[in-house]
């Protein structure tokens, strides 16, 4: 499909930056495809090109720059000359790259044109705010930030954060799109050793920054390993900051702004990447270091999230503990084996992230946008989830797998294909996917899994701290799941930030061990009868968005997953899973964990049980429900007592999961 595209620049193009590196790599591939484009951008200078980049056309726009910082460019044109523009042009769709002011303006200037929008979220303008001494202004910033997602046809968001902080303010029509990398350019090969002799003579151990020197990026943080023993900090960049980080860094190096092959060289030939920003939607630095090997010590907040695979890949620190950043660099400074297999798995874990595909993503973006406004799209391109785009991150698989929680992990309503009296559950079928799902290292065949399930009906966060994360420890798990909280929120949810804190503590403490963390949040039935309890997870599952974002850990927020209203997820008890339910959740739990295929898969699986007898909705009427399963819980919980007392979990040691074709290999031999 051919397309014209008008794309929005907020900035000059002669300001490199990450939403420029963006926008070329898209004109690039445009242009490679044969498509036409025109480019309407800020004019910094008398002295730019009159013809845009990669062949397309270009308009620039009288523009001023910020008094603090003069690269970044305003441009106050009215939207009836910006649609003057687009009539000229007749675009198929408009792409707004990092839209605020003049993107906000082409926006107004498409819709009164009816030209369907792509708006690109790419910049955290709002947090930006506080970094440069302005917080009264960041609700102000944010309400106009969300109003121009809400308005755009469809927003592409780099990052799950991002996604969700977009999903929280109200926006709809949300997809994820990531940024590629130039794999050719950004790779190990690049290491040059007489750079390191050049940069570090002594042989110390090499900790290099790549990014703008400005407030929002907080490098002033890398003074607490400024001064580690025998160790080099390098700081690539330039910006308002730099004179003031000269004075506060006096033994870093400061190479000021290097581009192209000298900054591939530069990243292949650090030791480690330190990135200390909380703003990030995404973090185009952090790809190219692992693309070039280089382990990586980020920030456990927005983009670097999705990026850095704690104890894989890197390290990620609890925002603003300076301490801890400290400690992780440390880790790796002092272990050059632990530095050798974090940089090949960095390598591995962005080597499918090609600007090609991505470009070839972001074209199909412009077909549904296209089709959303000429009303041609189907409904489930307006309800789809954005984090069901997400690309699954490829992980070593994990050998000891513990499932952590209550009613829902235990299993409690699945007794499909069981014998009597036993039970399965979403952790158990997960725990065979991830079984299943093949180690890159022997050439994608299942590998060898062990399994624990100590969660038990009816228990509580306090039960999680007390009990079975002290299990999960003494099993050397090296990856958790834990869903847990809605005991909890049905005893007493008047502060779920408080129970979300206290589940912090102990993802912590699992994480300090080395341990990967999956959250599931809490969730319920949509009954009318259960709308207050409905509420309260929602309440806890933004809380524990927080956490996740603290902590660096895995989450998976079924609260709002479009499913979970369809009644064939939902057991005669309406409050736990049917069959059917915990298969769809275990597939969703093992797209956030990278299982490859597994959206596609649980699809696939969800036609093929169709028809199963699990699928069949048995609903008995509200009075019988309540004097069936409502009185019971009541009557226990007025004696002091719970459903679980007394209960043992059913996999309180770990347990070989073997997977289908293995066991059908074995009896195939045994016979």
């Amino acid at each position: 499909m051919f397309v014209r595209v008008v794309l929005f620049a907020e900035s000059s193009l002669i300001h490199m930056n990450g939403v420029t590196h963006s926008l070329l790599q898209v004109l690039r591939h445009l242009e490679a495809n044969g498509h036409e484009t025109r480019v309407i951008a800020p004019r910094a200078s008398r002295d730019e090109a009159s013809i845009g980049p990669h062949g397309s056309e270009l308009s620039l726009l009288r523009s001023v720059g910020l008094p603090s910082y003069p690269e970044v460019r305003l441009t106050f044109t009215r939207a009836a000359s910006l649609s003057m523009m687009l009539r000229d042009f007749a675009p198929d769709v408009v792409h707004l790259a990092s839209p605020f002011v003049l993107g906000w303006q082409g926006l107004r200037a498409a819709d009164h044109l009816g030209i369907p929008t792509v708006a690109i979220y790419q910049t955290d303008i709002p947090g930006y705010a506080e970094r440069y001494g302005m917080p009264a202004a960041q609700p102000v910033l944010a309400q106009h930030v969300a109003r121009i997602h809400q308005r755009a046809t469809l927003t592409l968001a780099p990052s799950s954060s991002s996604i969700a902080e977009l999903r929280s303010a109200g926006v709809e029509r949300l997809r994820l799109w990531a940024r590629g990398v130039d794999a050719e350019r950004f790779r190990p090969e690049r290491r040059s050793e007489e750079w390191r002799r050049r940069i570090a003579p002594n042989g110390e151990t090499i900790i290099g920054y790549v990014g703008r020197l400005a407030p929002e990026k907080q490098v002033e943080d890398l003074a607490a390993i400024a001064a580690l023993p025998r160790t080099k900090l390098v700081i690539v960049g330039d910006g308002p900051s730099r004179s003031a980080l000269e004075k506060q860094l006096p033994d870093a190096a400061f190479l000021g702004f290097l581009g192209g092959d000298r900054l591939a060289e530069a990243v292949a030939s650090f030791d480690l990447f330190v990135h200390p920003g909380e703003n990030e939607t995404f973090c185009q630095t952090i790809q190219e270091a692992l693309a070039s090997g280089v382990p990586v010590v980020a920030t456990g907040r927005g983009g670097p999230l999705d990026l850095v695979q704690n104890s894989r890949t890197g390290w990620l620190y609890r925002p603003g503990d300076l301490d801890e950043l400290r400690a992780r660099v440390l880790d790796l400074v002092g272990d050059r084996g632990k530095r050798r297999a974090f940089a090949t798995a960095a390598h591995d874990s962005v080597a499918n992230r090609s600007w090609a595909r991505l470009g070839d993503e972001l074209l199909g973006h412009y077909r549904d946008a296209i089709a959303v406004q000429q009303g041609t799209a189907p409904a489930s391109l307006l309800r789809e989830e954005a984090t069901a785009a997400a690309e699954p991150i490829a992980r070593t698989p994990w050998k000891r797998y513990v499932a952590i929680g209550d009613s829902l992990t235990e299993g409690l309503c699945d007794d499909s294909r069981q014998e009597p009296g036993e039970i399965r559950g979403w952790a158990d079928r997960l725990s065979m996917l991830l079984s299943q799902s093949g180690d890159a290292r022997n050439g994608g065949r299942p590998h060898r899994l062990r399994y624990a399930n100590v969660a038990v009906r009816s228990r509580t966060v306090a039960d999680v701290l007390e009990r079975q994360i002290p299990v999960a420890l003494a099993l050397r798990a090296d990856l958790v799941t834990i869903l847990i909280g809605a005991n909890d929120l049905a005893i007493d949810g008047s502060h779920p930030e408080r129970i979300a804190d206290r589940l912090r503590e102990g993802i912590l403490c699992l994480q300090r061990s080395g341990a990967d963390v999956l959250i599931v949040t809490p969730f319920i039935a949509p009954w009318p009868l259960l709308r207050l309890l409905n509420r309260r997870t929602v309440r806890l599952a933004a809380e524990l968005h927080r956490v996740a974002e603290e902590t660096g850990a895995m989450l998976l927020d079924f609260t709002q997953d479009p499913d979970r209203i369809d009644e064939r997820m939902w057991a005669a008890d309406r409050v736990h899973l049917s069959s059917y339910g915990h298969r769809v959740l275990s597939y969703r739990a093992a797209a956030v964990l990278g299982v490859s295929g597994a959206s596609e898969l649980g699809a696939l699986d969800a036609l093929l049980h169709d028809d199963a007898p699990e699928t069949r909705i048995d609903r008995i009427s509200t009075p019988a429900w309540v004097w069936t399963h409502v009185r019971p819980w009541a009557g226990r919980r007025a004696r002091g007592r719970t459903e679980g007392d007394g209960r043992s979990p059913k996999h309180s040691r770990l347990i070989d999961v073997v997977p289908r074709a293995t066991r059908r290999a074995r009896a195939r031999s045994e016979s």
